[in-house]
Parts: C-alpha cells; structure tokens; sequence
C-alpha cells in the first residue's frame, strides 16, 4: 500500500531552477530515510542525499552549494531544490525511503517511479 510519488521535473535552461517533490502515501508507520537519488543514460544510479535522523547524508559532491534537501515529516514529503541548474544535471531523479509500514511491519525500500530533469538551452 505504500507509494512514493513525485513532481516537479521537466525542461529547464541552464542556470534555471526545479524543485522536486515526493510524497510517501499509505499505511505508514514511520519513515527512516528519505532522500533523491538520480540515473543519466548509461550511468549508474547514484545517491544525491539523504536525511537520516534530520541530517543531511552522503551528498553528491557535484552538487553542493547549488541542491538542497529538506524534509516535511508531517507530510511524509522530501524536497529538492536544484539551483544552477548545469547540463550534466541530466537525468531522472529518483525519491527513496525505508518505510515501516502497518502491513508490511519491517522497514523495507520504497522508490518512486522517477521524473524526468533536462537541462538544455
């Protein structure tokens, strides 16, 4: 019963702003990690952060200084704000989170289906 959903990707210039949003839906129980990972063709999938225990985690070094992520646990929700948005930007992000859940009970993965970010004049 548990989903991730995500927004907020799409086609933007170079130097240009997104900000990506996930929220997790159904029988939660709590929420461990949650955090964006993002894949570019014929790349690996790589972390890009995570907030564990409200600390921000394992961020990708090619972003800092221009993403942020932020949590909103009220409303199972995790944020990205990518700034300065750069071409090699490219890719579909990914939200990810270990979940306890009612039917489920163990704390198990959960990824959402993925949105698309383009960054292209």
């Amino acid at each position: 019963q548990v989903q991730l959903v995500e927004s907020g990707g799409g086609l933007v210039q170079p130097g240009g702003s997104l900000r990506l949003s996930c929220v997790a839906s159904g029988d939660i129980l709590s929420i461990y990690g949650m955090g964006w990972y993002r894949q570019a063709p014929g790349k690996q999938r790589e972390l890009v952060g995570i907030i564990i225990g409200g600390n921000i985690t394992n961020f990708l070094d090619s972003v800092k200084g221009r993403f942020t992520i932020s949590r909103d646990n009220a409303k199972n929700a995790v944020y990205l704000q990518m700034n300065s948005l750069k071409p090699e930007d490219t890719a579909v992000y990914y939200c990810n989170a270990g979940i306890r859940s009612t039917s489920r009970t163990n704390l198990e993965e959960y990824w959402g289906q993925g949105t698309q970010v383009t960054v292209s004049s």
